[in-house]
C-alpha cells in the first residue's frame, strides 16, 4: 500500500474515532458531572452533616381489610409476599403510598412493608389483631439522595439501566480517546509518559496506602 493510501486510510479512521469520541462525550457529559460531584460528597460523607426529617402517621385499617390480611398472613406466615390489591389500594387512599408490588414481611400478628428509597427510608406496619397501622417516612436530604443515586442504591431498574449504559458510553469515550492519542503520539512526545503516569499513580497509591 502506497504512502498516500496509508495517509487516506489513517485520515478516515481518525475522523471516525473523533466522531465516536465527541458523541460518547456528549452522552456522558451530565452523567460524568453528576458522578464526579457525588464522588466528592461520598468521599467526605462523614464531614457533611445530615439532619434526617422523619414523618410519622397513624391510622386504623378497616375490619374487612384486616380480616383479608389476616387470612393472607396465615398462608404466608414467616414469608415475604406483596400486599393484596385491596391492601395497596388502602395505602394509596390513606397515605398516598404506592407499594408497587413490593414484598412485605408477613406474620400472624402483623404485616411489615419496607420501602427503602434513595436518600431515605420508609415503612408501613399493620397490626392484624386491632388493625392499628403506622407509617414512617425518613428523608436524609438531597446530598444523601445524590450519594444513593451515585451508588444505584434503591433507585429502581430504570436508573440501574442508565448506569450500565452510561458506563458503556464512558468506555467508548476512554477507548476512542486512547486511540486518538496513539494517532497523535508521534508528534507529541509527552503523550505516553502522561498516559503512563495516569496508570502508575493510582496503582502506587492503591498498593501503598490502601489497607
Amino acid at each position: 500500500m502506497s504512502s498516500p493510501e496509508i495517509q487516506a486510510k489513517r485520515a478516515v479512521w481518525l475522523k471516525l474515532l473523533h466522531e465516536w469520541h465527541w458523541v460518547s462525550s456528549a452522552m456522558c457529559l451530565l452523567g460524568m458531572f453528576l458522578f464526579a460531584i457525588t464522588g466528592i460528597t461520598l468521599n467526605h460523607a462523614s464531614q457533611i452533616e445530615a439532619k434526617p426529617a422523619v414523618q410519622r402517621k397513624q391510622a386504623t385499617a378497616p375490619s374487612p381489610l384486616v380480616n383479608e390480611l389476616h387470612a393472607f398472613a396465615e398462608k404466608h406466615d414467616g414469608a415475604k409476599a406483596p400486599l393484596p390489591e385491596t391492601g395497596e389500594r388502602w395505602l394509596r387512599e390513606t397515605w398516598s403510598i404506592k407499594a408497587g408490588g413490593r414484598e412485605a414481611e408477613w406474620s400472624v400478628d402483623e404485616v411489615y412493608l419496607p420501602m427503602p428509597k434513595a436518600g431515605g427510608d420508609a415503612w408501613v406496619r399493620i397490626g392484624l389483631e386491632d388493625g392499628a397501622a403506622e407509617y414512617e417516612n425518613t428523608d436524609r436530604g438531597w446530598i444523601s439522595w445524590l450519594n444513593d443515586v451515585h451508588k444505584g442504591r434503591n433507585t429502581g431498574a430504570a436508573w440501574n439501566w442508565f448506569i450500565d449504559i452510561f458506563a458503556a458510553a464512558c468506555l467508548v469515550f476512554c477507548i476512542t480517546g486512547l486511540l486518538i492519542l496513539k494517532f497523535h503520539a508521534a508528534k507529541r512526545p509527552f503523550t505516553w509518559p502522561m498516559v503512563g503516569l495516569g496508570v502508575v499513580i493510582p496503582c502506587v497509591i492503591a498498593l501503598l496506602y490502601i489497607h
